[in-house]
């Protein structure tokens, strides 16, 4: 491949998220090379990300690599990379659902997928999960609809509802529901404190812990836990034990933790106040070694895949039971606001099986065009 210095790229808002588009085809195969061009595309490693296109945030500094499919059962491969910011590394070990939101709409946007009126269900292939995922877009004149009035929190502006559906989403990292075989696992820290997690692996392999078992409340906002660096010390002792109780080794994105607690009132990082009323429980997500501002939509897919699991943390603490459902939304409570996906279950004799989980978002198309890498980087 010619040493291009040059690379066609499109800028995406996807959900709550940022993410830096480009096609596959453009870059080389081998993988060290193509990931420094990629870390030179993102201007890392560097805290600002000053020399590229990289938001200096763990939400913005995101990547999507897209390519054709030639199965009939799907339109596009999707591979998500979340890009270090401080550390030069992309890790391909997990999913981003709110940059999902985005690859329907830009697989339309480039030709990829014929447009229909007035949805356009694009089939996506996300090779990090090894799962299926249908967009549902709204199209109008053979144009993707960015405009609407559906909300998410998170996000200043409405926009036209793009449904997401991940399909048959159990599995994708260790090929069961339950890696470990439990409901409910006692974890010991090193420090000899003990808590108890339901590990998912739906979506994204997550770990769902009681907020009270390390004296949260579950309402706290990432300020507070930004404010003293021994909460990332934390996070990262947890992340290992539990990649130790799964047998997989720790990356920095995989086992995502969710801290969970019982539906409350409480006020957003805007001052918005939410009610109990309101939600079935509150989630505080660690993303990179920080709490997330708003909630991932993969770890929306797993804590609604948790709540159709009989004594799961995430049953025991939502309102009300919902084991052996076919359809039930579950609402979350987090930083930004609410976040609700709805899952489809069902009990195949004592196992838990999910057919489905979709979410709601949206996406918009910031900026397409060209983004220049120095030429050391080869």
């Amino acid at each position: 491949m010619k040493r291009k210095t040059g690379f066609k790229c499109t800028i995406m808002r996807g959900g709550t998220s940022k993410g830096i588009f480009l096609m596959e085809a453009d870059l080389p195969q081998d993988p060290e090379l193509r990931d420094r061009i990629i870390l030179a595309v993102f201007g890392s490693p560097d805290i600002r990300q000053i020399d590229g296109l990289g938001g200096a945030d763990s939400l913005t500094s995101k990547l999507a690599l897209i390519s054709p499919s030639h199965e009939l059962d799907r339109d596009v491969n999707y591979t998500f990379g979340a890009v270090g910011i401080d550390k030069p590394f992309v890790d391909y070990s997990a999913n981003c659902g709110n940059i999902s939101s985005a690859v329907g709409p830009f697989a339309i946007e480039q030709g990829l997928v014929r447009p229909e009126e007035p949805f356009t269900t694009v089939k996506i292939f996300n090779t990090n999960s090894r799962r299926m995922i249908h967009a549902r877009v709204p199209v109008k004149k053979g144009k993707v609809v960015y405009e609407g009035d559906y909300e998410i929190a998170g996000v200043p502006r409405a926009g036209a509802k793009i449904e997401l559906s991940f399909m048959e989403p159990g599995g994708g990292v260790t090929e069961k529901l339950l890696p470990t075989g439990h409901a409910i696992d006692e974890v010991i820290l090193d420090t000899g404190e003990k808590f108890f997690a339901t590990i998912v692996d739906a979506g994204n392999l997550t770990a769902f812990i009681r907020a009270s078992d390390f004296g949260f409340q579950g309402t706290e906002l990432p300020a507070f836990f930004e404010q003293d660096p021994k909460y990332k010390m934390i996070f990262e002792a947890i992340r290992k034990k539990l990649g130790d109780l799964i047998g997989i080794p720790a990356t920095p994105s995989l086992p995502k933790i969710v801290f969970v607690a019982p539906s409350q009132d409480f006020k957003t990082i805007t001052e918005r106040e939410i009610h109990q009323n309101e939600i079935d429980l509150v989630a505080r997500a660690v993303a990179m070694g920080k709490i997330h501002k708003a909630f991932p939509v993969t770890g929306g897919i797993p804590a609604a895949a948790a709540s159709a699991i009989p004594a799961s943390i995430i049953q025991t603490t939502v309102r009300g039971s919902i084991s052996g459902s076919e359809g039930r939304k579950l609402v979350i409570g987090h930083p930004s606001g609410k976040f609700d996906v709805e899952v489809k279950a069902r009990m195949d004799g004592d196992q838990v099986h999910i057919l489905s989980c979709t979410v709601g978002r949206t996406a918009r198309k910031i900026m397409e065009g060209r983004v220049y890498i120095p030429k050391k980087v080869y």
